[in-house]
């Protein structure tokens, strides 16, 4: 089943200005060849300043660019959600891994976002913060901008150190090589990456980002962890576990010491690609209104609960 569509609109930034339009959408968006694009500009399909053009037009700081997608098939799935705390201000609900918070690349409607929109028409829930595609559990929303504006700002004390919003996860490695209280704080930021453009990785010139967790069993081969967030940064926690030497069992893009996998002539892995396992198990928050603390439990699925293994003593 088709989807609507969707237009792509941006503004073009200072550092292109004298560029062609062909040449600004295959170096911004490699994820489409120079052939590819022509053709989409051909057809009518990009317009700059609401006109249509053609592939050598120059381009000036600040132009509105549009390409407009023609609709497509969206890959199947998970759209079901369940909502775990809801009143006037803010809503809470359990994401199931494999459906992306919000439109991008491939998705569209098959999105938490869209599907929020469909249930709640009058009004427009905002996420105020994202869980990458293959992570479930606890996702925060805003019913009110004040309500929004609180939370953001939780958000960004928190990472400030103040710690007014607290997330934490499981998560599942393999061998775990540190101790079993420990805390990771390799920057992280964005890197060259060949098809993408940049992407978020382990990197000396990246921004301060600080995580801190517990062992809280072992099998062979295998350990659950606990992990807390103390900042945001994007996809954090399979970043530092990776730059520790564990990376997610599972996962296809973040390897051992915070890379990400390149395979030449093969699709290469992104972020989306699910796999791995992760939960975001609880979230707390002081609550915009009342100003009373709220903390938010959505339990883990089989594979992160491990209800049959005695769990390790609270540290």
């Amino acid at each position: 089943m088709l989807n609507q569509g969707w237009t792509y609109e941006e503004r073009v930034p200072k550092s292109f200005r004298g560029w062609s339009i062909l040449a600004y959408y295959t170096h911004r968006y490699r994820h489409s060849d120079e052939d590819a694009w022509r053709a989409r500009i051909l057809s009518g399909q990009v317009t700059l300043e609401g006109e249509q053009v053609d592939c050598e037009q120059l381009l000036q700081t600040g132009q509105r660019l549009c390409y407009q997608r023609p609709p497509w098939e969206e890959p199947d799935v998970p759209l079901d959600f369940s909502v775990l705390y809801e009143d006037n201000d803010v809503m809470a609900v359990a994401k199931p891994s494999g459906l992306p918070v919000m439109p991008a690349g491939g998705f569209l409607q098959n999105t938490l976002w869209w599907q929020i929109q469909q249930h709640y028409p009058t009004e427009t829930p905002i996420p105020i913060h994202r869980l990458g595609r293959g992570t479930s559990g606890v996702l925060l929303l805003a019913r009110t901008p004040e309500a929004r504006a609180s939370l953001s700002q939780q958000m960004r004390q928190s990472t400030e150190g103040t710690k007014l919003m607290h997330k934490q996860y499981r998560a599942l490695v393999g061998e775990w090589p540190l101790e079993d209280t420990f805390v990771l704080d390799h920057p992280i930021g964005k890197v060259e990456h060949p098809i993408l453009g940049h992407l978020y990785a382990a990197t000396p010139s990246g921004q301060h980002a600080y995580s801190c967790g517990r062992v809280l069993a072992r099998r062979p081969g295998e350990t659950l962890l606990e992990v807390t967030i103390h900042t945001g940064r994007p996809h954090q926690i399979r970043i530092h576990l990776a730059t520790a030497g564990a990376p997610l069992l599972g996962d296809p893009l973040y390897q051992a010491g915070g890379g990400f996998a390149w395979v030449e002539d093969e699709r290469a892995p992104v972020p989306g690609d699910c796999g791995y396992f992760l939960h975001a198990c609880r979230v707390s928050f002081v609550h915009p209104r009342t100003l009373q603390r709220v903390e938010i439990f959505c339990p883990p699925p089989s594979v992160l609960a491990w209800e049959a293994v005695e769990l390790c003593e609270s540290i």
